[in-house]
């Protein structure tokens, strides 16, 4: 079972740096601050201007990086290959040059098989004006990922953006060797809206914060089993936090794979009768689950430890 990190990072002097927000940061930002001081070195950066052919079409701001920033970078001073999502930019969303710019790290870091992948999340899914193309860049993504994993590269996400993880996201996020998610970071596959159109508020309110972040919230998630390691929203935080995973991430093995299947299926058996987080978190053992969400990070990073639902084993 992989541990939650608490150590702070000494690879940036700059105090102001290691504390500044995850969250309100922009994924330039984050990548720099993330990685060892002057070492990223972008893949197909703005100058490029490989913008979007299709938003135009529907008169559209186009960016030129397209939402995405990839490129090689030095962490702890050891090489690794990173891609960021710039949720300020359509939420982040997967589009045809979006996708194709992650796609095409994860199949350089196969073919090197040996640089770990970092993928700092943000976003809502696929544009909808790009619906065919992203969806396609999605199908692409998790193939070129899992062929990496194949070949031992660990690929480790980072969640904790203003978008959260969504859609398309939320899948490559489950195909990942290991993920950190801080409390501002959700995950899911339906956002909340989105369940709101197709089951009505009654199934679930998207309106109300609260239940939205104890459903599709980073301290869930972590219980649930959905990330290893719980960080607080500071750049300090992510950076261990993704040192830390790079080597303790799991291997990708049939073993591994039976394993979480495993997990998943007690998981349906174990809380299937539950209409609430609350209720998982009171079943989990928590004397006072409805307390939970108000917990500091260091208290519920101690808490989860002892909580949380295993995804499953290093190895």
């Amino acid at each position: 079972m992989i541990a939650v990190v608490s150590e702070t990072s000494k690879d940036h002097d700059d105090a102001s740096v290691s504390t500044s927000s995850w969250y309100e940061a922009s994924a330039r930002q984050r990548v720099e601050h993330l990685l060892d001081a002057n070492s990223f070195n972008e893949f197909i950066g703005p100058e490029w201007r490989e913008t979007s052919p299709h938003l135009p079409l529907f008169d559209l701001p186009e960016q030129f990086d397209d939402g995405m920033i990839v490129g090689y970078g030095r962490l702890g001073g050891k090489p690794v290959l990173v891609a960021a999502q710039e949720g300020r930019f359509m939420g982040g969303a997967f589009g045809e040059i979006h996708g194709a710019k992650l796609t095409g790290l994860l199949r350089a870091a196969r073919d090197m098989a040996s640089v770990p992948v970092l993928i700092l999340f943000d976003t809502g899914g696929v544009r909808l004006q790009e619906a065919n193309a992203g969806e396609l860049a999605i199908a692409e993504i998790m193939r070129a990922l899992i062929e990496a994993r194949l070949v031992g590269v660990p690929v480790v996400g980072l969640v904790g953006g203003r978008a959260g993880c969504y859609g398309g996201g939320g899948l490559i996020a489950g195909c990942c060797s290991a993920l950190a998610v801080s409390e501002q970071g959700r995950i899911s596959v339906s956002g909340p809206e989105v369940i709101e159109t197709n089951r009505g508020v009654e199934e679930f309110d998207s309106k109300d914060r609260a239940l939205v972040w104890r459903t599709m919230g980073g301290k869930h998630r972590r219980l649930i089993g959905g990330a290893e390691v719980f960080a607080d929203d500071t750049m300090a935080s992510f950076r261990d936090a993704a040192r830390y995973l790079i080597e303790h991430a799991p291997s990708m093995s049939l073993s591994t794979l039976e394993s979480e299947q495993s997990r998943l299926a007690q998981r349906i058996e174990r809380f299937g009768h539950c209409s609430d987080a609350v209720d998982i978190w009171r079943s989990l053992g928590a004397a006072e689950p409805e307390n939970l969400p108000a917990l500091h990070y260091r208290e519920f990073a101690a808490l989860a430890n002892d909580l949380q639902e295993p995804r499953h084993d290093a190895r």
